[in-house]
């Protein structure tokens, strides 16, 4: 049986899993609501605060799918009651973000500045110190859409090895070359 697959979800205060009858989960929260389908495969059961997954067979695929859909449905529970939030860092001089609403302005050293759409579903805050580097705040209860998002706009300046400007996630550590001073 799969490791991951057989540990059952446990389930907060204020947290509830349905699942309708074309195994389409939903999970409802204080901080929202998630909605995902799964495999035939796969059956799901709510008893005692707890949720249960097995599968049908024993097929390779049907092993890969517990585990999968086991940590799919145990993030949609952390996400509906705790809420994630990813943190970046924009490291470069004259680097600077904004918004207005849900659009993500930036300034990252090209020609023109640039903006970014998010979904709605995700909380933005923008915050600017004095002689500290911008930071974008992104929160939401979807984990795989803040992830998508989060790197999606790493990918607007990724950081560049020799002097690490660009977007980081905050606390990367970055690899850095030592450039053609070292060599001679």
């Amino acid at each position: 049986m799969s490791r991951i697959g057989k540990l059952p979800v446990a389930l907060p205060k204020g947290v509830e899993v349905k699942v309708s009858d074309k195994n389409l989960v939903n999970v409802k929260g204080p901080k929202g609501e998630l909605n995902r389908s799964m495999d035939t495969a796969i059956t799901l059961k709510v008893a005692d605060g707890k949720v249960v997954l097995s599968r049908a067979t024993e097929q390779k695929r049907h092993k890969a799918l517990h585990g999968l859909y086991r940590a799919l449905i145990a993030n949609m529970v952390h996400g509906v009651s705790e809420g994630y939030k990813v943190q970046q860092e924009l490291v470069g001089v004259g680097y600077r973000a904004g918004h207005k609403g849900q659009m993500l302005e930036l300034t990252l050293g090209f020609s023109h500045n640039v903006a970014f759409e998010l979904p709605k579903e995700i909380k933005l805050l923008t915050v600017t110190e004095k002689g500290k580097n911008p930071m974008i705040t992104l929160e939401s209860s979807d984990k795989e859409l803040i992830g998508l998002v989060a790197s999606k706009i790493r990918s607007l300046r990724t950081p560049e090895p020799y002097k690490g400007k660009g977007i980081k996630f905050s606390g990367e550590i970055l690899r850095r070359k030592a450039g053609k001073a070292a060599g001679k």
